[in-house]
């Protein structure tokens, strides 16, 4: 029966044969031709078509359920309804680039898009005027952000990979950056007439690499075998969770003497303590979620993420309220760390909730510093040196990698495509770039702004130019450049989840 009602939708199809099992076979193939042409279908819709009405539908409900519950702050000038729009925007952003593809060019990282939203957002009046973030929802989700961020190096650590290339790993982790970091306090102090406390605030802001843009290209190369013999991919993504931490700590060591009014050694110490406090605390809340939940309890897997989360979340924005800036990220750093070595490969499950989490935060970070930028307060003569400042640097932080890297046992081939692999900048500077300029407002320093600003500008300018830039060096050079082995199977277990980091 099902034979002669897929004939009767298709008649020129050859079904009538003398061989029963060949009806059979013919006629389970037109009945999965049969299921793909209703799939494909627009009446009633199937498929894609089906999956967009029901998201639409989805999002006005829960807007109309919002609207009910909170009324005027989900209309047109609302808080709430501006950091929706970012949101969607910044999400169709990505998703358009993602859609982009070039014959023989990799794809461009989806975060570019989303921060051209925001851009895009604040810089057409007639849109901009009905979006208002408060700057304290604004500041929020940055540190949640950056908890997120961290959490993640700190799963994706693989003791293994750090003890079998713990001295490459650890110049590769903290040379290039302290160093790019005092190549930009000196150039933007001659360049920029930033002082010498703003100048290494602005160094390492810049000094982070970004995971999000390194991490999938290193990916890739390895699923396709180049570089793996010398274990180049797994290098690479090791150092870019530890570069983060190095950039991240300078930052709040150089935000508290900019605002601080005590002497430099103070400052420092202050910082040094600190440090020390946000690791003792890391070590004891690690070993706490080492055994708790326990291996018996139902939903495992989502209860230590969740508990990785509020924990993490919770120290950071804790940190910050008691004046302890710096201490949360390394709280978040070690508790992560401590937590994955002691699940070993059960954290991959909690690297995919973190993964999912990031999504919903991603568009909202990029989406929010697209915002901060405005083409009336940018002059010519200020991106000019926001763009000399810039370069300058990233020449000293390539050529500084490059001979940190000859003392390994690579090839000179090898050494320039790790030099020129460490020059994207995206999520750690969508984190930091703005937290000057909030401090600024916050502390009431009207005359700290204008620097705060310029930090804003270059880490924009950072994002716009090297990301793209990034990872098509990464995606063209490496197949030309590395050798191709065998593929290693350990490096996309552990590290799968990262990919959109």
């Amino acid at each position: 029966m099902s034979v002669m009602c897929v004939y009767h939708v298709d008649s020129n199809t050859n079904l009538m044969s003398s061989d029963p099992g060949n009806v059979s076979h013919e006629g389970t193939k037109e009945t999965k031709q049969q299921v793909n042409r209703s799939t494909n279908s627009y009446c009633p819709p199937h498929g894609t078509v089906n999956k967009i009405i029901t998201d639409g539908v989805t999002l006005i409900v829960l807007w109309t359920l919002l609207w009910s519950l909170m009324g005027n702050e989900v209309l047109p000038g609302g808080n709430l309804f501006g950091l929706i729009i970012i949101f969607y925007s910044a999400f169709l952003g990505g998703k358009i680039l993602e859609l982009i593809r070039i014959p023989v060019v990799p794809p461009l990282p989806p975060l570019l898009g989303m921060l051209l939203a925001g851009f895009t957002i604040r810089n057409v009046p007639i849109i901009y005027e009905f979006v208002r973030i408060p700057t304290t929802w604004s500041s929020a989700l940055r540190n949640t952000a950056l908890t997120i961020i961290l959490i993640r190096a700190g799963l994706g650590l693989d003791p293994q990979a750090l003890k079998h290339l713990k001295g490459v790993c650890l110049r590769l982790s903290f040379g290039p950056c302290i160093i790019e970091a005092c190549s930009a306090a000196f150039f933007s102090h001659f360049l920029m007439k930033f002082p010498w406390q703003w100048g290494f605030l602005l160094g390492f802001v810049l000094g982070a690499v970004s995971p999000a843009v390194v991490v999938p290209s290193m990916l890739l190369l390895q699923e396709n075998g180049y570089g793996v013999e010398k274990g180049i991919p797994t290098l690479l993504v090791a150092a870019s969770s530890m570069d983060d931490v190095v950039a991240i700590t300078g930052f709040n060591t150089f935000l508290s003497i900019v605002f601080s009014s005590g002497s430099v050694i103070s400052n420092i110490l202050s910082s040094l303590r600190n440090v020390f406090i946000g690791v003792l605390l890391g070590i004891a809340m690690g070993f706490f979620i080492q055994y708790f939940p326990s291996g018996d309890q139902e939903k495992l897997t989502r209860r230590r993420a969740f508990l990785v989360l509020s924990m993490c979340i919770s120290a950071v924005l804790g940190c910050q309220y008691f004046g302890l800036h710096g201490s949360g990220g390394l709280v978040t750093l070690v508790l992560s760390f401590m937590a994955a070595k002691k699940w070993a490969k059960d954290k991959v499950g909690v690297q995919k909730v973190v993964a999912n989490t990031w999504n919903i935060f991603q568009p909202l970070l990029f989406g929010l510093v697209g915002t901060e930028v405005s083409v009336e307060s940018l002059e010519s003569r200020t991106i000019g040196m926001c763009v000399a400042t810039l370069g300058l640097a990233l020449s000293a932080r390539i050529l500084a990698t490059f001979t940190l890297m000859s003392f390994a046992e690579f090839r000179f081939k090898e050494k320039v495509f790790i030099a020129l692999s460490w020059i994207p900048k995206a999520t750690v500077q969508a984190v930091l770039g703005p937290l000057a300029l909030e401090t600024a407002r916050k502390v009431m320093a009207p005359q700290l702004e204008a620097y705060a600003k310029d930090v804003m500008t270059v880490a924009f300018l950072a994002i716009l130019i090297t990301a793209p830039n990034g990872a098509l060096l990464i995606g063209i050079l490496g197949p030309k450049i590395l050798d191709r082995g065998e593929v290693i199977g350990p490096l996309k277990l552990e590290l799968s989840d990262f990919e959109h980091h």
